[in-house]
């Protein structure tokens, strides 16, 4: 499946990117206004953890998780949908943007320092998270188009067992996604606790 699905993979993968780089230059675009406004939010963020008030883990594993099965979700309608292929590239678009985004606020705020942040920060869950994003994706956009082919053009060929191997994949990838959340509900708040000190007196010096 991987090798028939290799074109897909390496399309979704390159436009995640390309998200990513439009996320980070909009850190850019921002008005100076703006990126302290968000240079605000993020000292908050880091006093927080860095004094130990951190969210409880149990409780943001399961925000996390709703979080990214409201994706998985989204993803696995648009695909059955058929005429969803659009909304499936945005949503991968979207996610490497917020990604990006993300990452160039803590260069931004912390220049070097900041790399070694979104390391801890948003890097363990994304690890997991953006490849089960990037299968879904090829699979609602594979289902889609045999969906266009053997039913809409050509009215055969049988449509349950390749639904049903999309939504397996579905399941699978949502399996996944609890793994990312583990990640940044207990994994992703002691690295960062570990961190933190060195942002606060970064930005003590400034």
């Amino acid at each position: 499946m991987i090798k028939n699905q290799l074109s897909l993979y390496v399309f979704v993968s390159v436009l995640f990117v390309v998200g990513v780089i439009f996320g980070a230059l909009m850190v850019n675009a921002l008005t100076l206004e703006q990126q302290q406004e968000l240079a605000q939010d993020v000292d908050q963020y880091v006093q927080l953890m860095n004094n130990g008030n951190g969210f409880g883990e149990v409780q943001s594993f399961w925000e996390r998780f709703i979080f990214h099965s409201k994706w998985l979700l989204l993803l696995w309608l648009l695909g059955i949908t058929v005429v969803g292929i659009p909304g499936v590239l945005a949503l991968n678009f979207l996610k490497g943007a917020l990604v990006g985004f993300s990452v160039g606020t803590l260069i931004n705020q912390y220049a070097w320092k900041g790399v070694l942040f979104s390391l801890v920060s948003i890097a363990p869950q994304n690890i997991i998270a953006v490849p089960a994003m990037v299968i879904t994706s090829a699979a609602a956009i594979s289902f889609s188009m045999f969906v266009i082919k053997n039913r809409l053009m050509q009215q055969k060929g049988a449509l349950a067992p390749q639904l049903g191997s999309f939504t397996s994949t579905a399941v699978l990838m949502l399996m996944m996604f609890a793994g990312a959340a583990l990640l940044e509900a207990f994994v992703s708040p002691v690295l960062i606790s570990w961190v933190s000190p060195l942002l606060s007196s970064a930005n003590a010096t400034m």
